[in-house]
């Protein structure tokens, strides 16, 4: 369990598309084998201490012809951002993936203060 000790909690939410490889021939189309797709997202308001953050696909848009194989999940998770990190492997053919994203933390409050 995450315990936040301040009494203000944030939370921020967002979409964003990883990639469109079918437009341009790339690797999550075309290749074969462990590919992975990894895209840094900044968060509007930076948080007081390190948020849970949670990811699910949105949208994917994935050949029929061949196995649905798909791994999400968050890295490096900072109070400023963390990275959108998308993976597929064997004979799967991706040609985009839209995920969403949930960040809850504690954040400053407005009659916080900071003795110098």
């Amino acid at each position: 369990m995450k315990r936040f000790s301040a009494h203000t909690i944030g939370i921020q939410q967002g979409s964003r598309t990883l990639f469109s490889d079918f437009a341009d021939g790339g690797v999550m189309w075309t290749g074969n084998g462990p590919r992975e797709s990894r895209k840094f997202v900044k968060f509007p308001e930076v948080f007081a201490a390190v948020p849970v953050v949670t990811v699910s696909i949105s949208m994917w848009d994935m050949d029929q012809k061949t196995n649905m194989r798909a791994d999400i999940s968050s890295d490096e998770v900072t109070v400023e951002g963390f990275y959108l990190v998308f993976r597929t492997w064997g004979d799967t053919r991706v040609a985009r993936i839209r995920a969403d994203w949930t960040a809850i933390g504690s954040v400053k409050d407005e009659d916080d203060w900071e003795l110098y």
